[in-house]
């Protein structure tokens, strides 16, 4: 049983079971990789502790985004290696001032221009896309949908932070726009342990297959090689 499994209870389990939710669902053939807000804003410094990080970035999830950032960085790797699609999201910080922001939160970051910024070992390389968006779903109000259309992906695969919040709404919305979903869970990452496990278990009933980092490797075919002269 997966550790975030653990916290589910099992009546709960049963009564999704029941009704015919947690189902499999079919791993496509041209998949994208859509990584979600890996920025400083979320992630914070490293070496702060979860209070310290927060006072930095009110957004940040600290010592947790450490841990999981070398887990992302493989996964991109495993795209980059393929020659996948990859998107990278960050904030729209310009467009937000008219459209509204993301949450209900009140608190702004103090570094605006920090905030948005990637750590280095998952920053993108310069021909991949940063797509700023305004709100939760990478989908929303965006050009991502006829991006991944025009590349011919049948599969989007999430992983970044925070699971409860803008990876849940992606997620969806890729199981909303006719793409399969799958969310990397060793990939994602949240301020609340308690969160990331509840919206891993209800994704996994409903909208999407989760799956860990190694289980994503063995669903992607194996690098060509080039062939002998």
């Amino acid at each position: 049983m997966k550790d975030w499994m653990k916290l589910i209870p099992q009546a709960d389990v049963r009564t999704y079971q029941s009704g015919g939710l947690l189902g499999e669902i079919e791993f496509g053939k041209r998949p994208a990789l859509i990584v979600v807000d890996v920025i400083y804003g979320f992630t914070g410094s490293e070496g702060l502790t979860l209070e310290q990080a927060i006072a930095e970035f009110p957004t940040a999830c600290g010592p947790v985004s450490w841990e999981t950032l070398p887990r992302i960085a493989r996964l991109i790797g495993l795209f980059r290696e393929r020659n996948l699609p990859i998107v990278f999201t960050n904030s729209a910080q310009y467009d937000v001032s008219y459209s509204g922001r993301t949450t209900k939160r009140e608190k702004r970051p103090k570094d605006p221009a920090r905030y948005n910024q990637f750590p280095p070992a998952i920053a993108p390389k310069g021909d991949e896309w940063v797509l700023a968006k305004t709100k939760a779903s990478a989908f929303f109000q965006t050009p991502l949908t006829a991006y991944l259309i025009k590349q011919g992906v049948d599969t989007a695969v999430v992983c970044g932070v925070s699971t409860s919040g803008c990876v849940r709404a992606t997620t969806v919305d890729a199981h909303s726009h006719g793409f399969a979903a799958f969310l990397v869970d060793d990939c994602c990452f949240d301020r609340s342990y308690f969160a990331h496990c509840a919206n891993l278990f209800d994704m996994q009933a409903k909208y999407a297959a989760v799956v860990s980092l190694d289980e994503l490797a063995t669903l992607l075919k194996p690098v060509r090689k080039a062939s002998a002269a």
